[in-house]
């Protein structure tokens, strides 16, 4: 069985009997999204529902053809010839021997009677196809690949059938070339053939078995790398690798990231501690500023992790083995003199068809070809070990691999986003209550459908789906399913909860974060008590065109428009409470609306010119006092063009933040809403949160790599300070943000974080975010880094209300600073052991406590898919003490090291119920 393709069209039949052919073609009538030429024109074909019915394509013949094999060798000769002579220098004696060579076949063949005269002609080009390449020829390891995005200008459900296809291709390519492998990445495609073409896989597992269809990069999907967090990137290793294993019996030892859109400096870690000994990405050779130094490197991550990163320098990962390609690869190779090899991933990928046998036929006359780079396909894992034992120092790269494109990946399709955002937490407290409602209660724990509703999130995420950068039936798709992961989660969460609780009418809160909040435990539930009544309620006064809110912690001054005028710490616990934090002359809150009309890429840019037009949305059509015995409110309703927002700036009893809500009901096209914050600091950095720890980044641009960095990502919050004064700001569910240095009339500088709210790019999907949404923030002025480390999981993961009878103490807990836990479950198998992962948040070298209660027993460290690992390898000390409290574990952390612990759990008679 094989596919027709675009690009990939043949379909061989090697034996007739009575001279019939029954052939079964399946097809598919999807838009023509003008994947070769990318004009960027808004369609309505890529929702269902604005399609229309207009006939797209039509059946008219197919073609049975007889295959004069030494016909087509002679055109392999040639192209590969005629290709390597546009290549070479003209002064060349080699271009000239081959030139001549070509002529004497033309001569010899005669156009009329090729069949005849086929070998005659090939016979001419034998003695120049003999030569050896040189010594010192680059060499290249040749992959057969196929890019196939699991969702991009199609629905998922044709990209189950562009695998089916593609994947028949090359196992039908197998079978008639030995020599020829093709590494695929992805579990989920896997899996999708092992659902829904069962025949396809086991043909698959078959040349796993021997050796010609590789499984690669150990991931669920080809994910995203900047937007998801912590926990969902080491899922998609763990539910990868465990899939590779369980199906093929070994995991990958590479991750395979081709084309995401950006490395977050937090992969190396959790990479190496799934097993992945290698990296490639081939998407930072899409930077338009500065390039990438190195091809070939160790790239280490924000905890110190390293791990041998290739960027092929053929800079695609869909080749042809042209010999443009090959001479573009030898040539653009930054580690010649140290080095000697790189890797071209080739094949037609999205459904073109993969790797064709004319492919294999080039590859297979240049092993060795003189004039040009020598070609062997083999491996990417053989690639590797070849690549670290000729370069065993090569240069390190430290911290993010910062694409400088693709930067409205951020913000565009924020339904996505915001789905994301929430299954993920939704998914951790899920889990956390689950597990204790298992140990201590003894239900079960609903392993097969918290691993179902992950594989979904996972998927979701994948580089063109979480960025924005799909159609609309993609999109649409996704909301649906993350309304229902929501409605799933919460089943499971308020069902553990009302298990644990038990039957009663006492209010009570349940707090899932790894923070204390107020008298609120981390990881905990209990009554509502006394300690928020105690704190001084919320004042309101009027003083000119300022509105006042002071709460005893915090004043803020809002004035007639309603933006923040000014803001002061009056309670803090540090030296600088009673500073001012929003700069003199400025405001805070104020919505900001550009002109967003990228050169290319719509979804997916944000080019740098946005910021020649600006327009400040300042005019109100309603503001309003809001008050409660808790909480006041000052909301403001605006309009602006043909949208509207609703803001609210309000104070809490005993809270120290300032909320910030906005409700956008949005109908803009191609334009860019921020939201600005000028906050009265000077800082030289930001720090901006990514999965498991933050990275700095410098608000000045005195470079060009600084230059290029106008849009960055951070996870749930950003911080900017100086030495002992700073600002948080956390998010409930934004990820692009322009942090920078500015100087006002008044000539004082401070920094200005301004968070991307929305976009409205026409293409791919020209109803980009048209409808309502809503944001929330927090601001801490005051603030330390472990501050808005408790800000971002305050308000991601907020208490939530039950009633019942019985409090329910942490089953896991941390003393230290630094030390936050990021997940309880149970293991995935089903051995009913507790897997713990904590990180230090902070950046520092620190010790601190897991304490447990007397259900679990001593852990053991593991790795992130729950094998055991070597202690001394991850730096990492413990010991096990009793206390009055509960057994300790002592625990001594690298700045931003991610461990993950395993409890085995013991019989009740050991443990507090």
């Amino acid at each position: 069985m094989k596919a027709i393709n675009p690009l990939n069209h043949h379909y061989g039949v090697d034996h007739l009997s009575d001279g019939r052919i029954d052939l079964y073609l399946e097809a598919a009538s999807n838009p023509d999204f003008d994947v070769e030429e990318f004009l960027f024109q808004p369609t309505p074909m890529g929702d269902p529902s604005t399609a229309g019915d207009t006939l797209l394509y039509r059946f008219r013949s197919a073609a049975i053809g007889l295959l004069d094999r030494e016909v087509w060798e002679l055109q392999a000769d040639i192209r590969v010839l005629t290709g390597l002579l546009g290549e070479l220098p003209a002064s060349s004696s080699r271009r000239a021997s081959i030139l001549r060579a070509l002529e004497d076949m033309l001569n010899t063949v005669d156009p009329l009677a090729l069949h005849n005269t086929a070998s005659a002609g090939r016979a001419r080009l034998a003695p120049v196809l003999a030569k050896r390449a040189n010594e010192s020829a680059h060499s290249i390891i040749a992959i057969g690949h196929a890019h196939i995005d699991s969702a991009w200008l199609w629905p998922i459900r044709e990209t189950i059938r562009k695998c089916a296809r593609t994947f028949s291709n090359v196992l039908d390519l197998m079978d008639r070339s030995p020599e020829f492998r093709f590494a695929a990445s992805s579990a989920q495609q896997f899996e999708w053939m092992k659902q829904f073409h069962p025949h396809v896989y086991e043909r698959i597992r078959a040349k796993v078995a021997n050796g010609q269809f590789i499984p690669v990069g150990g991931m669920w999907v080809e994910s995203d790398t900047n937007l998801p967090g912590g926990e969902a990137l080491v899922r998609q290793f763990l539910f990868g690798q465990r899939f590779f294993t369980d199906e093929f019996g070994r995991p990958c030892e590479e991750v395979w990231l081709p084309d995401s859109f950006g490395y977050s400096g937090s992969l190396p870690q959790i990479a190496t501690s799934a097993g992945a000994r290698w990296m490639l990405t081939q998407k930072m050779s899409w930077s338009r500023t500065n390039d990438l130094p190195h091809h070939t490197f160790t790239w280490e991550g924000i905890d110190g992790s390293q791990i041998f990163t290739h960027l092929p320098p053929v800079d695609t990962y869909v080749a042809e083995l042209t010999a443009a390609e090959l001479a573009h690869a030898e040539a653009n190779f930054r580690e010649k003199g140290r080095a000697t090899m790189s890797l071209v991933p080739f094949g037609y990928g999205d459904g073109g068809g993969g790797p064709t046998r004319e492919m294999v036929q080039t590859a297979n006359r240049l092993r060795s070809l003189e004039g040009s780079s020598t070609v062997e396909i083999a491996s990417p894992a053989e690639f590797f070990r070849r690549a670290e034992a000729e370069y065993p120092t090569p240069p390190i790269w430290v911290g993010e691999m910062y694409l400088e494109s693709h930067r409205g990946t951020y913000t565009s399709q924020a339904p996505t986003k915001r789905g994301n955002r929430r299954s993920e937490h939704l998914l951790r407290e899920a889990e956390l209550w689950a597990t204790v409602a298992t140990v201590r209660r003894g239900v079960p724990y609903p392993a097969a459908e918290l691993s179902e509703l992950w594989k979904t999130v996972l998927l979701l995420q994948f580089h063109d789906i979480l960025p924005g950068s799909s159609i609309a039936w993609v999109h649409r798709d996704a909301e649906r399913s993350y309304a229902s992961i929501t409605e799933r989660l919460t089943v499971i969460i308020e069902r553990s909860l009302r298990i644990l609780v038990g039957d009663g009418d006492v209010p009570m809160l349940a707090n899932a974060g790894p923070r204390a909040v107020g008298a609120q435990m981390a990881s905990a539930v209990g009554p509502v008590d006394d300690v928020g009544s105690a704190a001084a309620p919320v004042a309101v006064r009027v003083d000119g065109p300022m509105t006042i809110l002071d709460n005893g912690l915090l004043r803020v001054a809002v004035d007639e428009n309603g933006l923040i005028r000014s803001l002061r710490a009056t309670g803090g616990a540090h030296s600088d409470a009673g500073r001012e934090t929003i700069a003199d002359g400025a405001a805070g809150g104020l919505l900001q609306l550009h002109v967003d009309t990228p050169n290319e890429w719509d979804a997916w840019d944000i080019d740098r010119h946005y910021l020649a037009s600006c327009e400040e949305i300042i005019a109100v059509d309603a503001i309003n006092v809001e008050e409660t015995a808790d909480v006041c409110r000052i909301v403001v309703t605006r309009s602006f063009g043909t949208s509207t927002a609703v803001q609210a700036i309000g104070l809490r009893r005993g809270s120290a933040v300032v909320d910030v809500t906005a409700e956008v009901d949005w109908h803009e096209r191609q334009k860019l809403l921020k939201l600005t914050f000028p906050f009265a600091v000077k800082a030289d950095r930001a720090a901006s949160e990514v999965q498991f720890g933050h990275v700095f980044r410098p608000t000045h641009q005195n470079t060009s790599w600084q230059f290029a960095q106008f849009e960055t990502p951070a996870h749930r919050w950003v911080h900017v300070g100086e030495p002992s004064f700073g600002v948080a700001l956390a998010n409930d569910a934004t990820y692009g943000y322009d942090i920078h240095r500015e100087t006002l009339p008044s000539a004082v500088s401070s920094t200005v974080v301004r968070a991307s709210l929305l976009r409205a790019p026409l293409y791919p999907d020209p109803e980009s975010d048209q409808g309502v949404h809503s944001f929330a923030f927090t601001i801490r002025p005051d603030a330390t880094i472990a501050d808005a480390v408790s800000d971002g999981y305050a308000l991601n993961v907020p208490l939530r209300s039950v009633t019942g009878a019985d409090v329910v103490e942490p089953l896991v807990s941390t003393s230290g600073p630094g030390l936050v836990i990021e997940s309880v479950k149970l293991a995935e198998d089903g051995s009913g052991d507790v897997v713990v992962r904590l990180y230090e948040a902070l950046g520092e070298r620190g010790s601190g406590d897991v304490i447990t209660d007397g259900r679990l027993g001593r852990p053991a460290l593991v790795d992130v898919l729950e094998g055991p690992v070597d202690a001394a390898a991850g730096l990492l000390e413990h010991r096990t003490t009793s206390t009055d409290e509960g057994p300790r574990t002592r625990l001594t952390l690298r700045p931003f090291q991610l461990i993950t612990l395993r409890f085995p759990v013991r019989p009740a008679e050991y443990g507090n119920l």
